[in-house]
């Protein structure tokens, strides 16, 4: 059995090489390291897969989020809710810009926000929500756009987990995940479904004001050469990191469609597993699977199970261990253990399992006849 990987970056940069190799030299020899010719065509093309959004690429997926808050004329102490099941980077942004994260319980199911908690924290301090798409499907949009409209919060999307999943609305009108909101979010780390060969990320807004302003903030606040209308920061998206993802995303729903069809093997393999749960699907949303996570019904089997697959050598990974809420840097009075008892539950339960676009069938089937011999 070859080594097995969580996620296969080399086969998958070998079926594009040449591409890739080809994108790499041009910008060499264009010698545009910086802001070259490709940063455009990438967010062009981006924009357009997207539905006609405007995309404004920067560093890397936290400077998003970090830039978003800053577009939005925030002011200190003004509040941002979150789900405390996510990422610490969703939180880690508001604390830093001296805003106050207020987190949020998310549901068992679907490891995403909800409109009810929303609503159940909310006071007039309230300014902006960060919906995270949690492990590839999108959070339930319509209702959270709903109360963000009766309450005036600004929408942000964490997208940086479903980028090219599709939300429908109940009128049938469809919608890129990231595209719903004031401003989305989205990381293009080597892992993620549309990765680079190192850092990235970009912001999507169909608001053109908002969109030349997340774009000076990103450039030192600058929209001309040394005149600064804003206080910035330097975020730029790498010039050979464009070409790369410009080759990428024309084989993004290719990509997609191979994780889905791993996520379906393991359904199926494991539908009748009573000591395992599988990822819920939402009806309104396709899934992109970033992650495919499973929950174990024991707490007890999660860690344990991990050590089994490991020894087999198949690698798994805990997305995530500890809930935002119980973190040293967001520990308060406000949020002790049992503030959060489902995101601590989760903590304890979920274990993400091998999936990637290059997965062949003799080692989907070894990983999960050894997760069906576990018990």
């Amino acid at each position: 059995m070859k080594n097995i990987q969580m996620v296969d970056l080399k086969r998958q940069y070998e079926h594009i090489k040449t591409e890739i190799d080809k994108g790499i030299q041009e910008v060499i020899d264009q010698t545009a390291f910086i802001n070259g010719p490709q940063i455009k065509t990438f967010a062009t093309n981006l924009g357009g897969y997207l539905g006609g959004t405007n995309v404004i690429p920067c560093g890397n997926g936290t400077d998003a989020l970090q830039i978003a808050l800053m577009a939005l004329n925030l002011q200190p102490g003004d509040e941002i809710i979150v789900p405390a099941f996510t990422y610490v980077a969703t939180a880690e942004v508001i604390g830093l810009l001296k805003l106050k994260p207020v987190m949020t319980e998310v549901d068992p199911n679907t490891f995403m926000i909800t409109p009810e908690e929303i609503e159940r924290v909310v006071t007039p301090r309230c300014k902006a929500v960060v919906p995270v798409h949690m492990y590839g499907q999108c959070a339930p949009m319509e209702e959270i756009l709903a109360v963000a409209k009766k309450y005036s919060l600004y929408v942000i999307e964490d997208t940086a987990q479903a980028i090219g999943a599709t939300y429908t609305f109940f009128d049938g009108r469809k919608a890129k995940a990231g595209t719903m909101g004031d401003i989305g979010c989205t990381s293009f780390f080597p892992s993620k479904n549309l990765g680079c060969y190192g850092d990235g990320g970009a912001m999507y807004t169909n608001s053109s004001e908002l969109a030349q302003k997340l774009y000076m903030i990103a450039n030192h606040g600058q929209a001309k050469k040394y005149h600064h209308s804003v206080i910035g920061c330097n975020s730029r998206l790498d010039t050979i990191q464009a070409a790369i993802l410009n080759v990428k995303l024309k084989h993004l729903d290719r990509y997609s469609s191979a994780r889905n069809s791993v996520a379906d093997a393991y359904d199926k393999a494991f539908e009748n597993l009573g000591w395992l749960r599988t990822p819920k699907r939402v009806s309104n949303s396709t899934h992109v699977y970033h992650q495919y996570t499973i929950q174990l019904t024991d707490a007890r089997d999660r860690d344990q199970l991990k050590v089994y697959l490991q020894e087999r050598g198949i690698p798994s990974m805990v997305y995530y261990p500890v809930s935002l809420h119980l973190q040293e840097a967001f520990r308060s009075d406000e949020y002790g253990v049992g503030a959060f008892p489902i995101c601590e539950d989760l903590c304890t339960r979920v274990l993400s399992l091998p999936i990637h676009t290059e997965m062949d069938q003799e080692t989907l089937e070894y990983i999960i006849e050894t997760i069906k011999s576990y018990k």
